[in-house]
């Protein structure tokens, strides 16, 4: 009798779970029609081996060729499986690389190099899932190498041109005088790290107690990880005479 209450209610809980599961908190990603993974990126003009990882190892929450699992369809997972997926979408869908401008290719070029150095992609809770989805040394040098070269030396940095870089490069993720992803910017120069008022710092930049004079800010746009390890900014600026232009730019703000 036990066991068939048991049978019962796991019947239930099981239907109940399904019928939650047809509920999309975040949007029915299952009504697009994925397509066929073996295109993405081919026109791109990525080397082999970044755009294979790319494929590989991120297409499920990064473009429209999700492989949904047979667990996606039970709710509560499901709802946090789809979330991952539109969050992932939205911040950089591969499906839709080619309608990107070069510029906005470029950034997040620099955002996957910098996240596949300090291993943070794909994330923690994905990789206990998906043991295999965890990127090897070659494919982080694979991506790395995404990140474009650096002629080396600059001139004195020029804030019209940094300021141009920055509405390109930067406002993604900040503004001059409103906390958003990143901390307000305007007086960043000659401010200590980590100290603009509501914005939520990662105590490794807290503690850190970095001063964003030219020296520190060109550090930290040209490697932030190497500067301060376990922050949170997954952008990187690798060429010198541009991070020379940011500096400039930040520098002259009032």
């Amino acid at each position: 009798m036990n066991a068939m209450k048991l049978a019962v209610g796991v019947l239930l809980g099981s239907a109940v779970s399904i019928a939650a599961g047809s509920w999309h908190p975040w949007g029915d990603l299952h009504t697009v029609p994925p397509s066929d993974r073996s295109t993405l990126l081919q026109a791109a003009g990525l080397r082999v081996q970044a755009r294979e990882a790319l494929v590989t190892k991120c297409a499920d929450c990064h473009s429209e060729t999700t492989a949904w699992p047979a667990y996606a369809r039970f709710a509560p997972g499901s709802w946090l499986i789809e979330r991952d997926v539109a969050e992932g979408r939205r911040h950089l869908d591969l499906s839709q690389w080619q309608q990107l401008s070069a510029e906005r290719q470029e950034v997040l070029k620099q955002e996957i190099a910098q996240q596949a150095k300090r291993g943070s992609m794909p994330p923690m809770q994905y990789r206990w899932l998906h043991p295999g989805a965890a990127l090897t040394k070659d494919e982080i040098a694979a991506l790395t190498s995404l990140l474009p070269a650096d002629a080396g030396g600059s001139g004195a940095g020029d804030a019209m041109r940094g300021k141009a870089l920055f509405e390109r490069r930067c406002t993604g993720c900040h503004a001059l005088d409103s906390n958003r992803e990143g901390p307000r910017l305007r007086g960043v120069f000659g401010r200590q790290a980590g100290s603009a008022a509501g914005f939520v710092y990662s105590s490794a930049l807290r503690e850190r107690h970095v001063a964003w004079d030219s020296a520190g800010l060109e550090r930290w746009l040209r490697d932030p990880d190497e500067l301060v390890s376990g922050n949170n900014m997954d952008f990187s600026v690798p060429k010198s005479q541009e991070r020379a232009d940011i500096v400039a730019f930040l520098a002259s703000l009032k």
